[in-house]
């Protein structure tokens, strides 16, 4: 017996079977991008934590080369490694110490890695149902062809 809101893949036809191994295609290939975006995220946050190490055991004074964008560096020296800006997002920084500047990269990480794992289950769900669905679809396809001594 079916569970209420369960679609029963057998007992649908060619076309709606079809239809509907295209959306779960769709939603699934949906999931690889957010667990794309999800890592890429994550990644630009531990070479932010990373960058703040480093800034935190170079001298007061110290010169070296500032980074404007990711192939632009201009001359710089560094007056104070104790606060930090960090980008919160849409263009927002907020000044924090650089022990709070490295718990917010963490905190963020671990949140970007929770999404993560609950995401790749589901795209995992997912893709496991799409199978099914195109063996399903073989098979009715198979039923409803003649076959060659027919």
């Amino acid at each position: 017996m079916a569970s209420p809101g369960r679609i029963e893949l057998d007992k649908l036809s060619v076309e709606q079977l079809k239809g509907l191994k295209e959306q779960t295609d769709l939603e699934f290939n949906l999931l690889q991008d957010s667990l794309t975006k999800i890592r890429t995220a994550a990644t630009r946050l531990e070479n932010a934590s990373a960058a703040l190490h480093d800034l935190s055991l170079r001298p007061h004074g110290k010169k070296m080369l500032v980074p404007l964008t990711a192939s632009l560096y201009v001359p710089g020296s560094l007056d104070d490694a104790e606060t930090v800006l960090v980008d919160v997002g849409t263009g927002y920084f907020i000044e924090k110490t650089m022990a709070q500047g490295k718990e917010y990269c963490e905190r963020k990480i671990n949140l970007l890695k929770s999404n993560f794992d609950e995401l790749a289950e589901v795209a995992t769900k997912k893709k496991a149902i799409a199978e099914d669905m195109a063996m399903l679809l073989q098979a009715k396809l198979r039923q409803a062809s003649p076959g060659p001594n027919s």
